[in-house]
């Protein structure tokens, strides 16, 4: 189920589109007639928000980039909408190349996207062997898979470490209560002394295999094409995003509001040079990706980056690891992003 402040943000960008504003609408005992899929329960929680005054810059923000959408000429052109449809909690199986959270319509999809760089979350497997195909989980750890070695003499000196008793030999053996038994026992944010040396020999080779098999995978034009497309989720229908994206030395947030080409667009416009992945020195498993895209009527070059964190997602030694995907580069900066006019 998603968080409070997720509902608060998608749900009043849904507001935002309709006609009125935006107190009339959440002092109301029932949703707006336009809007589809919001129960009563998801309700109550969101006009507690607003009543309590929890979220209000998010509110605002949110509402304010709705009613952007609704007179965009991109847009709804004040058309008002008949029928807004929220997600929600619900997720398509299989692949799913637009992050869509509204609908309206039937024709205009919505993603919104507030303070966050995070293209997307995938299992490694998924995202470096299979060029993010399919939806089918690996039942290995992906820290097993690419540095055997390096994870189990982590573990060993974990063990020792923490002087725990009753531990499998090898790290692939640990129930689910010893993983958690471990994680428990371990600082949520810095290793003890004994540990940084083996976890930094585990992130340089957990970040090298996974470049090299990314790289791997990537082995023609066609493939690092339809990877970038997958990455920047280019789908084979114009969306918009919708949000506010950070800023750095503590300025606030700035507005994001976008339409994304289509891939039909996005081939008539720009070509791709190349995509290329490499191992980066962090402090979890890093891998950067850079991609070169040249426009085709002017033959301007723009430089696209980004990064994948291999990480745990519950806490350390916790079920298997995560590819987290991070975009560097600016919105709007990114060849197939247009601000929304």
């Amino acid at each position: 189920m998603p968080g409070e402040l997720t509902e608060v943000t998608e749900l009043a960008t849904a507001i935002g589109t309709l006609p009125g504003d935006l107190a009339t609408h959440l002092t109301a005992a029932v949703p707006p007639v336009e809007l589809a899929n919001v129960d009563p329960e998801t309700w109550h929680r969101l006009t507690d928000a607003w009543r309590a005054g929890r979220h209000l810059g998010a509110f605002l923000a949110a509402h304010a980039n709705g009613a952007a959408l609704a007179t965009a000429a991109d847009g709804l052109r004040n058309r008002p909408p008949q029928r807004v449809e929220w997600r929600g909690p619900q997720r398509t199986p299989g692949d799913d190349t637009v992050p869509a959270d509204l609908r309206i319509d039937h024709v205009y999809l919505v993603s919104c996207k507030y303070l966050s760089r995070v293209l997307l979350n995938a299992g490694p497997p998924r995202l470096f062997d299979r060029l993010l195909v399919g939806d089918e989980r690996s039942g290995r750890n992906w820290f097993s898979t690419t540095a055997p070695q390096p994870f189990q003499a982590l573990y060993r000196a974990a063990v020792d470490e923490l002087n725990l008793p009753a531990m499998p030999d090898h790290v692939d053996d640990l129930t689910r209560d010893q993983q958690r038994t471990l994680k428990d026992s371990l600082p949520d944010r810095t290793l003890p002394p004994a540990l940084i040396g083996p976890w930094a020999d585990l992130c340089q080779a957990v970040a090298h295999e996974s470049a090299a098999r990314w790289a791997s995978a990537l082995a023609s034009p066609r493939d690092q094409l339809r990877m970038l497309w997958r990455l920047l989720r280019i789908a084979s229908v114009t969306y918009f995003v919708l949000g506010t994206q950070p800023t750095r030395r503590q300025r606030p947030p700035s507005v994001l509001r976008l339409r994304v080409d289509s891939a039909w667009d996005w081939s008539q416009a720009y070509e791709l040079r190349s995509l290329t992945v490499s191992a980066r020195p962090a402090g979890q498993p890093e891998v950067g990706w850079q991609a070169v895209i040249a426009g085709r009527h002017d033959g301007t070059e723009h430089e696209v980056l980004g990064h994948v964190e291999v990480r745990w997602s519950h806490g350390r030694f916790m079920g298997s690891p995560e590819a987290k995907v991070y975009l560097d580069t600016p919105h709007t900066r990114v060849p197939g992003y247009h601000p929304l006019v």
